[in-house]
């Protein structure tokens, strides 16, 4: 029997992380403290609209928003942990999140992962950004920032990116639907292909977005889902934030 031994090493403030893969995990992982829970990536209108009734319709809902709106999440994310400027990002993100709701959305979202991000890998990247903008900045220029800071790849910045984007809406319908898990687990199993593959553009658009700025990103619509944005933020009752 071998046995393995991981050591780890503190990181000081302001300092880079050592490159480590476990580090990915720990930012995707959905009990990882970033508000996500709270919030149904535009699943809960979905389901009032009819859209979303079963694990079939939830696997068309989820590759939609993954080539979408994922896909640009993904590569703001592997943009920013490849090291162009977050504040530039931040705009590039206003500008391709037409619904006011989503904006407002994203950062929220982008303010409680700077919290959490900067209690588990501290940076002067995440410390200017958060003083640049208190009241928070987009949702994946901070994960991107954050994963520079963990000490990984823009790519694994995109794969946390285009993961979340799918399973935010996933777990949402488990509570709304009451679906079987295993069955939208499944539905997650089949998606791998796309994840891989849209983290792949991602990461190429962000080495585009080095040389050519942040018009080399991707500006993929999808106006539906602003549409419910919109509506969901009026309702006076719901179950997730947004």
């Amino acid at each position: 029997m071998t046995t393995t031994t991981t050591t780890t090493q503190a990181t000081a403030p302001g300092a880079v992380a050592t490159a480590t893969r476990a580090a990915l995990l720990v930012l995707a992982d959905g009990r990882f403290p970033a508000g996500g829970h709270a919030h149904s990536g535009g699943a809960e209108a979905a389901v009032k609209a009819g859209r979303i009734r079963c694990p079939a319709t939830l696997e068309s809902f989820c590759r939609g928003r993954l080539h979408t709106s994922g896909l640009v999440a993904a590569a703001l994310a592997a943009a920013a942990a490849a090291g162009l400027d977050p504040l530039a990002l931040d705009e590039a993100a206003d500008a391709r999140t037409p619904s006011p709701a989503l904006r407002a959305t994203a950062r929220r979202l982008g303010r409680q992962l700077t919290r959490a991000a900067r209690a588990a890998w501290p940076s002067d990247a995440l410390d200017a950004l958060a003083a640049a903008r208190p009241r928070g900045a987009h949702q994946p220029v901070v994960l991107g920032l954050t994963a520079r800071g963990a000490g990984l790849t823009p790519l694994d910045a995109a794969h946390a990116a285009a993961y979340e984007s799918v399973t935010g809406p996933a777990t949402a319908a488990v509570r709304l639907l009451s679906l079987d898990p295993f069955a939208v687990t499944a539905v997650l199993a089949r998606l791998a292909p796309d994840l891989d593959e849209v983290a792949r553009q991602a990461g190429a658009a962000a080495r585009a977005a080095l040389t050519e700025g942040t018009g080399a990103l991707p500006a993929a619509s999808a106006p539906l889902l602003d549409v419910y944005a919109e509506q969901h933020a009026t309702w006076p009752v719901r179950l997730f934030a947004s």
